[in-house]
């Protein structure tokens, strides 16, 4: 399997000349937060700020964002951080026919492993493919530090990275999916995974968490 770094001559939010070459598009700029809203809204809540060239969620009761752009195939480059003892994820293939913006949007975990009690099940730590598929622990780093997360779908086939590290590659509607899907949380939940295309999503859980270089590529 091929490795994908994250890493790249750019500075932060910024994107290298074969970055553009290759058709990749900045969804945050360190400043500019106009391609993203709320969860079933046009605006975006003023908890969800810029910080020394990140994305932050600064206070809880901020909600979920989500891209304005809708995607099916495509290559997603970001970095995150945690604060100590925090949780939240990114959701990809979210729309806003469900309650939530989780409702039918798998989720790549994010997480202080060391310290948040959602560290009791491996499949919730980070850069796993939440309750589905647990990343390996040579992906994890502390709290406060950057870890760098690349997910790529095409044609159905999901591939996760956490700092280098492959963490999940499945074929969504596949058995292996339907039986992951059927041993998880979301069993019940009608429509889960099965969207074509969807939002990119990042999720407020009430902890403060920060994002940048937060980059994408539409694949054909």
């Amino acid at each position: 399997m091929a490795m994908y770094s994250c890493t790249g001559l750019a500075a932060d939010n910024q994107l290298t000349k074969q970055e553009q070459n290759e058709g990749w598009q900045l969804l945050f700029d360190g400043s500019d937060l106009s391609q993203w809203r709320n969860f079933k809204q046009q605006s975006l809540h003023p908890g969800w700020t810029t910080d020394s060239g990140t994305l932050k969620l600064s206070a809880p009761g901020a909600g979920d964002i989500l891209t304005k752009t809708s995607y099916s195939n495509f290559d997603l480059k970001l970095e995150w951080k945690i604060a100590e003892g925090g949780n939240s994820g990114i959701l990809i293939m979210a729309d806003e026919s469900g309650k939530y913006v989780y409702s039918h949007a798998p989720e790549i975990q994010i997480l202080d492993n060391e310290r948040h009690s959602d560290n009791k099940i491996d499949s919730h730590s980070s850069g796993s493919l939440y309750d589905m598929v647990a990343s390996p622990s040579s992906s994890f780093k502390p709290a406060g530090e950057w870890n760098q997360v690349r997910i790529r779908l095409q044609d159905n086939h999901l591939q996760i990275w956490q700092n280098e590290v492959i963490t999940t590659s499945i074929v969504i509607g596949s058995s292996t999916w339907d039986k992951l899907i059927a041993n998880s949380k979301f069993a019940t939940w009608e429509g889960f995974g099965t969207g074509k295309q969807g939002h990119i999503g990042l999720q407020d859980h009430g902890d403060v968490v920060w994002f940048k270089n937060i980059k994408i590529k539409e694949l054909n």
